[in-house]
């Protein structure tokens, strides 16, 4: 099956939602049985462990308040916050920070993390939709990082942030792009010739163009703010950001103050 006929036949966001939401379960179940090793750097979670420094620095210079884009006292929200990677390095520079997920055993893990390391971090089994709805317009930045393509509703988890930001907030995310090259670098290669990556990780017909993800802020009432590439050498173990998105990238959009 060509790319093409793969594009062609994109996934339905309504079909694929189960009875419980906007949620994959066998998405839920593959991340679940990655949870114990999440916090091993050489693990399965190895790429993880290698970009978190990049965005870090991404959302810090995004952050919604503290004059040179500092996150102490920031208002953050980690959506799909996974193991807690990047939700601890969030809260070691002062942001007061509540993280979603639905994948128990990993926010098991992360709430075990966090004690041992004695951060104070609200972590919830919570879809993102229905924490909207506690608390509109409640935070200044909020994250998003490699989920928004594991969902079968992608759309609906922008739209559910930006009613979560108060004005002038930031949401940041990263994905990964839906293109040749994205195929034959994070598919082919990281998951299939180099394992870095479980094989299975990701669907292509699920990647994300930079264009949809600006057209869903968009709709969303969010102004884009700034669209980054993630790049990351594997075998130097380094990430970097450059102008070049045809793989990962970051996007920065902002609610009007």
């Amino acid at each position: 099956m060509t790319m093409a006929m793969i594009d062609s036949n994109r996934t339905d966001a309504t079909d694929n939602a189960s009875a419980g939401g906007n949620v994959d379960p066998a998405e839920l179940e593959r991340f679940g049985r990655l949870a114990a090793r999440w916090w091993d750097p050489d693990g399965p979670m190895r790429p993880l462990h290698d970009l978190n420094p990049v965005r870090l620095e991404f959302v810090a210079q995004h952050a919604a308040q503290a004059p040179a884009g500092g996150l102490d006292g920031v208002r953050v929200l980690d959506v799909g916050c996974g193991g807690g990677l990047l939700a601890e390095a969030m809260a070691r520079r002062g942001a007061e920070v509540t993280a979603l997920d639905l994948a128990a055993p990993l926010l098991e893990v992360a709430r075990m993390h966090a004690a041992e390391e004695e951060l104070s971090i609200d972590y919830r089994l919570q879809p993102v939709q229905e924490h909207a709805g506690q608390r509109p317009g409640h935070y200044d930045l909020i994250t998003c990082m490699e989920m928004v393509e594991h969902v079968p509703d992608p759309a609906a988890i922008v739209a559910a942030c930006a009613r979560l930001l108060r004005p002038g907030g930031v949401l940041c995310l990263s994905t990964i792009n839906r293109s040749a090259k994205a195929f034959a670098l994070a598919i082919v290669g990281a998951e299939y010739v180099l394992g870095l990556l479980p094989r299975g990780t990701h669907e292509y017909a699920r990647l994300i163009r930079p264009s949809e993800l600006a057209a869903w802020c968009r709709h969303a009432g969010l102004d884009q703010r700034q669209l980054r590439g993630m790049h990351y050498d594997p075998f130097r173990r380094r990430a970097w950001l450059g102008a070049d998105v045809g793989v990962n990238y970051l996007f920065a959009a902002a609610r009007p103050a």
